[in-house]
């Protein structure tokens, strides 16, 4: 099992049984665990107009969040404690993703003119409020647009990791 497997069942055992449909989803990076669960259905919406369902699952959310907020701040704490990296709450309902808290960390990078002009293209026609947002902006859509490549070289990256664990020891 690699650390990111033991992570996600530490996760798994240590939420509340009745906060998710199944085991929650957990996105790891260097800075941040992303701990996301599927909520049950909202039978209330169910026949609404599209507006009011809309309106039903924010509130539903809402409640979620305000409900569970003491508990997943413990957990947060010890998983940062035990981890070493913040920990990000996030819910999935009705097929939407809706995150609580997230981690914003910097990201040094060097664009050359072409590149800055599409960024202040962005600003400019108010798609985003500066550079930093243009550029966030344009990864989320690259992300969105490529999500099986990226989900199959990530998967890729897990093979060779689990490859290396079970190699022998460094060379002396």
């Amino acid at each position: 099992m690699n650390a990111d497997e033991q992570l996600s069942a530490w996760f798994a055992g240590r939420l509340p049984e009745d906060w998710f449909t199944g085991a929650p989803k957990v996105v790891v990076d260097r800075e941040e665990i992303s701990v996301l669960g599927a909520l049950p259905p909202l039978s209330v919406a169910e026949g609404l107009p599209d507006l009011e369902r809309a309106a039903a699952v924010q509130g539903y959310v809402e409640r979620f969040r305000e409900e569970t907020r003491e508990r997943r701040i413990d957990i947060a704490r010890e998983a940062e404690h035990r981890f070493r990296r913040k920990v990000s709450w996030g819910v999935v309902v009705g097929g939407e993703t809706v995150m609580f808290t997230t981690l914003s960390v910097p990201v040094m990078t060097r664009l050359r003119q072409p590149e800055r002009q599409v960024l202040d293209t962005l600003v400019a026609a108010g798609v985003a409020r500066s550079r930093s947002d243009a550029l966030a902006w344009c990864v989320r859509l690259v992300g969105k647009h490529t999500d099986s490549w990226l989900a199959d070289l990530r998967d890729a990256l897990q093979h060779v990791d689990r490859i290396r664990a079970e190699g022998p020891g460094g060379l002396d």
